[in-house]
Parts: structure tokens; sequence; C-alpha cells
């Protein structure tokens, strides 16, 4: 059984705070859209897919315990909240996408003649559920298609030894995972060899989370530091480099975690294919290439402190964005829940298969 980051039912949502692993596993209430935001702002709960559908649950849990009862205000109140959300967490799409996709949803549901604030949260409500079940399937699709597009690719008798970045399992998304739910389809066909993740500094979502779902699961795994990428890949045998995204664009650039462009760039270095696996509500066909992308700066702490110690000299100036955009010439294949795609196929590919 894999890990929850979050525990729903219908008026109650609770969420893994991610800050306390692994030294602690501790679940808490989230009542409504002020403590959905703030848990997605401190990175108690991350990850593209979990971060939208945490938003959206948030409000779906507000509105069920506390109803509306004019069609007017439902609106605004829910047009608030969602802009809210999304203002978060800026360079993941998928809050985006679901704000969207829901104000688009209740805007056409309201003009209705027999609609009511009633029947628009019932809607509203059902709506974000199903948000929830669909992730776990993608996630799933994604994880077998990757592997067995991986296994084709790479040719080894010994199985496959592949390398990731960042958390972008359970803990990333209502279950299964991302790149590394490929990592768990790999392994569930007997065909991972190992994997090595990078510790990820300096949030140490790789030394924190990730080792502690490949712990939890059983899947053989080494840790390493961001700065090992280069010599693991040479004297490891590395075949393949997996990798999530927060964004990917319609020519195939893609944000993800600071420090995947360079993994990129060394993985191109020594012919070794780079995947990125993420649903296509991480796709945003909108934005023509990377350079659009809004990147989030995090505050300096992250990088001068250590739970609260200071490590850096006192005075000197930091950079510390939370992503970077790798160059879609850098990418081997993008892993969606609709299939492979080369990064020049992939918006014609999604297009179609919609």
């Amino acid at each position: 059984m894999s890990l929850e980051s979050l525990r729903y039912s219908r008026g109650s949502l609770q969420v893994l705070n991610q800050l306390l692993l692994p030294q602690q596993s501790e679940y808490e209430q989230v009542k409504g859209v002020q403590d959905g935001a703030a848990a997605i702002r401190t990175m108690k709960v991350r990850g593209a897919p979990a971060i939208a559908i945490v938003g959206v649950l948030s409000l779906a849990v507000e509105l069920t315990n506390s109803p509306i009862q004019e069609v007017a205000d439902l609106m605004t109140f829910v047009t608030v909240s969602l802009d809210h959300l999304v203002s978060a967490r800026p360079t993941a799409v998928n809050m985006k996408k679901a704000a969207d996709e829901l104000t688009t949803f209740l805007s056409l549901e309201s003009e209705k003649s027999e609609a009511s604030a009633q029947g628009l949260t019932q809607s509203l409500i059902q709506w974000a559920e199903s948000l929830l079940q669909k992730d776990v399937q993608d996630n799933r699709l994604i994880g077998d298609l990757g592997a067995q597009h991986i296994l084709k690719t790479v040719n080894s008798t010994e199985g496959v030894c592949v390398l990731t970045h960042c958390n972008t399992g359970s803990l990333a998304t209502a279950g299964y995972g991302t790149a590394l739910g490929v990592v768990r389809s790999l392994h569930a066909l007997g065909h991972l060899s190992h994997v090595f993740c990078t510790e990820t500094r300096p949030y140490n979502q790789g030394s924190r989370l990730t080792a502690y779902e490949l712990v939890y699961e059983k899947i053989p795994a080494t840790l390493i530091t961001d700065s090992m990428a280069a010599v693991t890949m040479r004297e490891r045998r590395v075949a393949a480099v997996v990798v999530g995204a927060d964004r990917v664009v319609a020519n195939g650039d893609t944000a993800n975690k600071v420090g995947t462009y360079q993994l990129a760039i060394i993985a191109k270095y020594h012919k070794i294919p780079f995947y990125v696996a993420a649903p296509s509500t991480s796709c945003d066909l909108s934005l023509p290439t990377g350079n659009s992308i809004v990147i989030e700066e995090r505050p300096s702490q992250e990088l001068t402190d250590i739970n609260g110690v200071r490590i850096a000299a006192p005075g000197i100036n930091v950079w510390n964005p939370a992503f970077d955009v790798t160059p879609h010439e850098l990418i081997t294949g993008i892993i969606t829940e609709r299939g492979v795609f080369k990064p020049e196929e992939l918006k014609e590919g999604l297009t179609q298969k919609a």
C-alpha cells in the first residue's frame, strides 16, 4: 500500500505535513480555503498534482460545512477562493488549470434555469472528488506506459537502473506518483535493478520524502547528493533519468524542481535517455516556450539555515529559485497518461487524444 499524502471523505480533509517527514507522520485538518492555501504555500503539501487536489478539496470541504445560500454569493466566493489558491505557488500549472476548468463548469451550470446554490455546491463537490479519483488512475497509466517505453528503449538484461530527482511519488500526488510511479511499475514488473535519488537541496525532498517512500515500499535504492549525479551516471550504469514536472509548455520545455536542468545536461553528455513524467494537467499548451514560465523564488533561509540553525556566512546574498526550465532538446520523451511523446510531438499528441 502506497503512502497517503491526503485523506478525504466528504466534509473532511487531512493532509500529511511533509515538513515533519521522515521523523513524524502527522496528518493535519484542512477546514477550508485558507488552511488549504497555507498548507500549499508552506509546502506542508507539495507536488503539482497534489497542490491542485488539495486546493479544490479545501474549497469543497468549506462549502460542505459552511454552505452559501445565494447563487451570486457562491460564485463570488468560489472565484475569490480559487484566485487565492492559485497564487499560493504560481509555477505549478495544475492548480491554475483546475481553477479555470471549475470556474467554466460552474458558470455553465449557473446559467441553467433550475440552478440553485445548493445544487451548484453539490456539483462543485462532485467535480472536486472526481479530480481526486482521476489523479490516481492517471498516475498508474503514467507508470505503466513509462515503464514499458523505457524497457523498449533501454537494452538491459540485468534490469534498469534509474536516477530520479525531487519527490514525485504518492506524497506529491493523490497516490502512486508520476516519475516515481514509473519506478514503481518497473519494480512491479521485476525489471528495476536500482534507483538513485538525489537529496534535492535546498528543501531535501529527495532525502526526506523520496527516500522515505522507497524504503517504505522496499524498492532497492540509494541516496546521493545533488553534486554526485554526474559520477553516479558514469560509475553506476544509470540507464535512464526520470523526473517529474510542474509545468510542460507547448514545445516541450519543462519547469521542474531546481537542479533538473543540470541533470538533463549531464544525461545528454553520457548518452542516457532523459524522461519527464507528468499528467496532461501539468501540460500548459497556451505557453509556446519555457521563457514564459513564472519561476517561484523561495525565502533565503532555506539556503542559509538548516532546522533553524544558520550555516551560511552572515551578510551573503542569496538567490533561491524553486524551479528551473529544461529545454526540450534535452528531453528524450514526455510520459503522460495519454502516451509517451517526443517534445515536438507533445502538442499534437495531447490535442488528438483529448
